[in-house]
């Protein structure tokens, strides 16, 4: 089988201190059930802010102000397919969020709901990052 690298990007959008989350469905081929951040893959041709941009506005009705990259992680999930995933600091003037048919729920976290609710790479990438203690949030 072909190798493939697939690139995506991921927002931590943060409203009145609190960083929005979404809850995949439970019938989603990949990660189902699970809680992340907004965001999605790259599509050929588009820069990084617009394709990150274009996911969020799928996936929540929200427009938003990108302020400065995170981080930048890495990880295979098989042996033939590797995800790069972007991470981007974002705010938005509201909180009304309609999601798409790939996500179930959507929460505004505190960090204490984060580390709920994120999975353990996830957690993992953030605390690596120092990337709670950054962010304005309760």
């Amino acid at each position: 089988m072909e190798n493939i690298i697939i690139n995506a990007m991921k927002a931590v959008i943060i409203h009145d201190r609190k960083a929005l989350i979404v809850k995949r469905t439970e019938t989603n081929k990949i990660g189902a059930g699970t809680w992340e951040f907004v965001g999605g893959k790259l599509e050929f041709g588009e820069d990084l802010i617009s394709g990150l941009r274009r996911e969020i506005l799928e996936e929540t009705g929200l427009e938003v102000t990108v302020d400065r990259l995170l981080f930048a992680t890495s990880f295979k999930t098989h042996d033939y397919r590797q995800v790069v995933i972007i991470n981007y600091l974002c705010h938005t003037d509201t909180n009304e969020v309609i999601l798409s048919e790939e996500h179930s729920h959507y929460l505004w976290a505190d960090k204490s709901a984060l580390q709920k609710c994120l999975g353990k790479r996830t957690l993992k990438d953030l605390a690596e990052n120092n990337i709670l203690d950054q962010l304005d949030i309760d």
